[in-house]
C-alpha cells in the first residue's frame, strides 16, 4: 500500500535525478493523498522523457463510466500485468512517479501512528507506476496508480508493502514502451535495499488529507504527536 506522498524538493534535484532539463516549477507538496493532480514521468517514442501531470487514481481507456467503477490508487506488481484493469499499461504505459517520501501508518499501542520514509540521502526517487489515458469531459485526461511490492525489513516494520521504487540506472529500460517484456521487467520492482533508506515518527495531523506545510515531515518524540 501507498495511500500518501510528498513532492517538495527543488526543481534543479528533480531535472538532475530524472534527466529532464525542463521539469516544470510545481507548488511544493507535503501531504499527496489519492485524486491528487501530479506530475509523472513517461518516455516518448523518440527517447525523450516527459513530464505529464495525472490525477492519483487509474481509470482505464476503455471504462464508459467512471464514476460507476474504483479507481485504484495502487497496484501489485505480482499480479498487474495480468489483471484486466492493469495489464496494458503495464506492458506500455509504465511511468516514474517522482516524490521526496511516502508515509505508512503503524499500530502501536491501540493507535496507528504515521511515519514517514525516505532515502538516507534525503534524495527524489522514482516510484514505478502505470498510466491510462481517456477521453473525458475536458478532454483527454491522464490518471495513474503507483506499483507496490514487498516490504523491505525497514518498512516491513511498519507495513508488509511498499511502493517499487526503480532504480535510477533502471530508468530507461522501464520507460521503454516499446518493451512489453513482462520477465525483463520484474527483476526492477522488488524491495528497494533497506540500507539506503531511512524511516522516522512524524505528527498525526498528517492524517487530514487537507493539511499541508513542512511541519508535517519533522520528526516527533516516539510517544508524542
Amino acid at each position: 500500500m501507498c495511500g500518501r506522498y510528498a513532492l517538495y524538493g527543488p526543481r534543479s534535484r528533480l531535472r538532475e535525478r530524472f534527466g529532464i532539463d525542463d521539469f516544470p516549477d510545481l507548488t511544493p507538496r507535503f501531504n499527496v493523498a489519492p485524486s491528487s493532480t501530479m506530475p509523472i514521468i513517461r518516455q516518448e517514442s523518440d527517447g525523450r522523457r516527459t513530464v505529464v501531470l495525472a490525477r492519483w487514481g487509474l481509470v482505464p481507456s476503455w471504462v464508459k463510466d467512471p464514476a460507476n467503477m474504483p479507481h485504484p490508487i495502487n497496484a501489485k506488481v505480482e499480479t498487474a500485468a495480468i489483471k484486466p484493469m492493469f495489464r496494458q499499461a503495464f506492458r506500455a504505459r509504465r511511468v516514474l512517479v517522482p516524490a521526496d517520501c511516502f508515509f505508512e501508518w503503524k499500530a502501536i499501542a491501540g493507535r496507528k501512528l504515521p511515519f514517514l520514509i525516505r532515502m538516507r540521502d534525503q534524495e527524489p526517487f522514482g516510484m514505478g507506476g502505470l498510466v491510462e489515458f481517456r477521453e473525458g469531459s475536458e478532454g483527454i485526461e491522464a490518471t495513474f496508480a503507483i506499483l507496490t511490492t514487498n516490504a523491505n525489513p525497514l518498512v516491513a516494520e511498519i507495513h508488509d508493502r511498499m511502493p517499487v521504487i526503480v532504480r535510477p540506472e533502471d530508468y530507461d529500460r522501464w520507460l521503454a514502451p516499446e518493451n512489453g517484456d513482462v520477465e525483463s521487467l520484474l527483476p526492477l520492482t522488488g524491495p528497494y535495499p533497506e540500507r539506503l533508506m531511512e524511516a522516522y515518527r512524524i505528527d498525526r495531523r498528517i492524517n487530514r488529507s487537507d493539511t499541508e506545510g513542512p511541519e508535517l515531515i519533522e520528526p516527533v518524540e516516539e510517544e508524542g504527536g
